[in-house]
């Protein structure tokens, strides 16, 4: 019977970040397609918000009112102005967060299928076994299909979250009557309701999105991808939660230095313009928001390693002296013993094969 020992593979974690350090690529594609769908959704806010304020009617008297500011009036002038005008705008709301959310699941889609096969590619050439595998790394027209449907989900359960805090919401204004209210019933009501739904969430996300490796590197259906990604969880939870605890804790330090940055400018309201301000504030968040994405690349890339890359690694295989039948097993022939004394090139020369 042989025996091996097993050598430990690399950290999961340092091997994402080394693969977002070599592939500055990948990380720049997954800044594109996000911030993509971020200036497109801030884009169409400001537009919506500037047509429908403008589209409202305003009288003298409401500006009257307005021109006063004083605080009572100036609420009467608006709510006022706008009087009969929500529907318009919440139809606008709901037509431009569902074409939102259709651009983001198309945006997702090929972003990730990039991001994905771009991370697999550089793991399977510092392994050398792409060619002998056999494994081909190209994206097709299955794996658009199965991310579509992981984005799909992905919008239907962060949806189901926002249903359920609103629920919550509701339930807790039942704990709030104007005869007796108590904000501490309401508060642990809104608490104990709202938390499993965002812990859901936020559970549920995370393995949507942990699925859509398998989907780029198996080219399975949504469900075989999420079942692959459960099973990864299950068989390497530990490697799998060491890279998630230390990108989340290196992104809660890269949050509270930004936060502690930006008060910076903040803070000088009143002794600089208030452009420079803005312009300070928006270069921090940008800066803020692109380290994100590259610790998010570095994480993910560290979900592809612990999947491509075995938990241990065997070691040569050595022959056991004592076999299980008892018989001990042929010595291993030295080099010296292994050379035949009786082949004719070697009969020539004496003593040629105790010196090789």
């Amino acid at each position: 019977m042989g025996y091996a020992h097993d050598v430990p593979a690399r950290s999961p974690t340092l091997g994402g970040f080394r693969a977002a350090f070599r592939r500055p690529d990948v990380s720049l594609a997954e800044v594109l397609w996000r911030w993509s769908v971020g200036a497109t959704a801030i884009f169409l806010f400001l537009f919506g918000a500037f047509e429908y304020l403008s589209s409202l009617p305003v009288t003298s008297a409401e500006i009257l009112f307005l021109r006063t500011k004083q605080p009572i009036l100036v609420a009467k002038a608006i709510a006022h102005i706008f009087r009969g005008n929500w529907n318009r705008g919440v139809a606008a709301a709901l037509l431009a967060a569902l074409a939102l959310m259709l651009l983001w699941m198309l945006a997702a889609s090929f972003g990730r299928m990039v991001t994905v096969a771009g991370l697999l590619d550089c793991f399977r050439r510092n392994a050398s076994r792409a060619d002998s595998a056999g494994i081909d790394s190209q994206p097709s027209a299955t794996v658009f299909r199965s991310l579509f449907r992981l984005s799909f989900l992905r919008i239907v359960v962060a949806l189901g979250a926002i249903s359920g805090i609103v629920g919550a919401a509701v339930l807790a204004g039942f704990a709030l009557p104007d005869s007796d209210p108590n904000p501490g019933t309401a508060f642990l009501i809104f608490l104990f309701v709202a938390a499993p739904a965002g812990f859901a969430w936020w559970m549920l996300n995370w393995f949507l999105s942990l699925a859509a490796v398998f989907a780029v590197r198996d080219d399975e259906d949504a469900l075989a991808s999420i079942s692959a990604a459960v099973a990864l969880c299950c068989e390497r939870a530990g490697a799998v939660f060491a890279v998630s605890f230390w990108t989340a804790l290196l992104h809660l330090a890269v949050f509270i230095v930004a936060t502690s940055v930006v008060f910076m400018p903040l803070a000088l309201v009143g002794t600089i313009p208030w452009r420079v301000v803005v312009l300070a504030t928006a270069v921090i968040a940008l800066a803020y928001f692109a380290v994100v994405d590259w610790i998010y690349i570095a994480r993910l890339a560290g979900y592809v390693f612990v999947a491509e890359t075995p938990e241990t690694l065997p070691a040569l295989q050595r022959p056991d002296p004592t076999p299980r039948s008892g018989i001990p097993a042929a010595p291993i022939p030295s080099p010296a013993t292994a050379v035949d004394r009786d082949e004719l090139i070697l009969g020539d020369l004496p003593h040629l094969a105790t010196e090789t």
